[in-house]
């Protein structure tokens, strides 16, 4: 679910957040927000639906179409009818197409309310710096009370563009952690020791192992061309881009990542598996491996979060279990990698920051919305829990992460009833990167930023994934990207951090 880091942010959104500012500080409260909107919200937060007109929200969400989606909908519809005098007309966009199809939305000036968008899908930043979304920090204020009282303030702190939200992060886990992801079988039919894994280095007994007691088919290390080695950084845009800042940095610099020795002890140690044959002989352009379908693997890497290891085996089928590389990290991208955004074209943004807040706020709408009717779709158990029915996993699949509040969720068999309650410990133990907070305006050098990003898809996936002498090819890819303007985005990324650090007190 966190798949990426800072992407570009336009020198368009400067320019749109001085206007903004000179109108009075970006919200609903600009356009004029209708005097029934506001007469409507009570002293204490709840809204008298009698002082409402009946709405109608346009939703865009990230997925497949659930079949039992409009009959969930219309649940869903009386419920809001009641709360807010408000009902859904939601749209499901399959994830390979959503961005595109959402730009193409945006671009036609389509007046609908409320989209998904991320770090990852139909990309926050430059679709804010575009206009696409609305600034919401008034309508925060004065109809998302709720929002602000509940989720994590990192999440509306690390999602702001120059003191302006734009969207509504889902409540979730905020920082990121990598593992090394193991099929238990394995793990136990030879004993392995898994208390010594900690980095890319101390797997080579345990890959060593599978290659000459397994057969051919059963892949030591399991990962595809995207694969990335574990490495202190937080990088600057994504972590194909080799520009990064160490997570423990003292000096808050910006440094060129292939120039570091832990990228070189990476890339030889990569080479060095891939001689072995623990990594298939196809990883440079193999898309992805169906590890959890196929069960022939010994170890991957994930990202993790408080029990994954219990998610991962139910999807599954059969036991995983999960060892981390590093401590949790929250970056900037960690709060932007799942968020609800209101249209700049929307008709009814107060009444789409209402269903909103009920969406972080209220359990019985944010589970409806996404595990359907009770007795339908599931079976409510004692307590928080509840048991899946087949029409849940048939008819009415939904991607929960990006939902809203994912704290308010009910429990499966053998979640722990502190589950949540782990996530926010989880979140309170990171360590928070020196550049959390801060938006790389790639305008400056967007053309220096494009033939890098070039050069780094010729080179990363065939130098992590270990394809390639790095003896021989490392030199040639840090020579290309000095012709490509790699020293130049480090410097006006350098300029811009020093510039916000100094705005933060840093």
């Amino acid at each position: 679910m966190l798949k990426r880091k800072k992407l570009p942010l336009a020198l368009a959104l400067m320019l749109m957040i001085s206007v903004l500012a000179a109108c009075g500080g970006g919200g609903a409260a600009d356009k004029g927000a209708p005097a029934k909107e506001s007469e409507a919200v009570q002293s204490d937060g709840t809204v008298d639906v009698s002082k409402l007109d009946p709405v109608t929200l346009k939703l865009y969400l990230i997925g497949p179409t659930p079949n039992d989606l409009p009959k969930v909908q219309e649940e869903m519809n009386k419920y809001l009818t009641e709360k807010i005098n408000t009902k859904l007309d939601i749209s499901m966009i399959d994830w390979g197409d959503y961005t595109q199809r959402m730009q193409v939305i945006t671009s036609s000036g389509e007046d609908y309310d409320i989209a998904f968008t991320s770090a990852w899908a139909f990309d926050y930043l430059p679709n804010a710096a575009k206009g696409a979304f609305l600034p919401i920090n008034d309508l925060l204020d004065q109809y998302g009370q709720g929002i602000k009282d509940t989720i994590d303030p990192r999440f509306l702190e690390g999602s702001k563009v120059n003191g302006v939200n734009y969207a509504v992060p889902n409540q979730k886990e905020l920082a990121g952690q990598a593992v090394w992801r193991f099929n238990k079988k394995y793990v136990d039919k030879y004993k392995l020791d898994l208390d010594s894994v900690t980095t890319l280095e101390s797997l080579e007994p345990l890959l060593k192992t599978i290659k000459e007691s397994e057969p051919a088919d059963i892949t030591p290390l399991a990962v595809p061309k995207s694969f990335k080695p574990p490495l202190p950084f937080d990088f600057l845009i994504g972590d194909e881009i080799p520009i990064g800042m160490y997570l423990d940095a003292k000096d808050n610099k910006y440094v060129n990542v292939l120039d570091t020795p832990e990228f070189k002890q990476a890339l030889t140690t990569m080479r060095k598996y891939y001689q072995a044959g623990y990594v298939r002989e196809d990883i440079a352009t193999l898309e992805g491996i169906d590890n959890m379908k196929t069960g022939k693997w010994l170890v991957d890497k994930e990202i993790t979060q408080p029990y994954a290891d219990l998610l991962w085996s139910r999807s599954a089928g059969y036991d995983i279990v999960s060892r981390p590389m590093q401590q949790p990290v929250i970056a900037t991208g960690s709060a932007a990698g799942s968020m609800m955004a209101i249209s700049s074209y929307s008709k009814n943004p107060e009444r789409s920051m209402m269903f909103l807040n009920l969406l972080n706020t209220d359990p019985v709408l944010r589970n409806m919305i996404q595990y359907g009717i009770e007795d339908v779709h599931y079976k409510k158990l004692e307590g928080n829990y509840i048991e899946d029915l087949p029409a849940m996993s048939e008819n009415y699949a939904m991607p929960g992460f990006a939902l809203g509040n994912l704290f308010l969720t009910y429990l499966h068999e053998g979640d722990p009833e502190d589950k949540w309650e782990q996530f926010e410990a989880f979140n309170e133990s990171a360590l928070v990167a020196p550049s959390f907070g801060f938006n790389f305006d790639t305008a400056p050098v967007k053309t220096e930023v494009a033939s890098v990003t070039n050069v780094a898809k010729e080179f990363i996936p065939v130098l992590f994934t270990g394809s390639v002498d790095p003896d021989e090819y490392l030199p040639k890819a840090q020579q290309k990207f000095k012709d490509a303007g790699i020293d130049r985005v480090i410097a006006e990324a350098q300029k811009q951090y020093d510039a916000w650090a100094a705005e933060q007190g840093k």
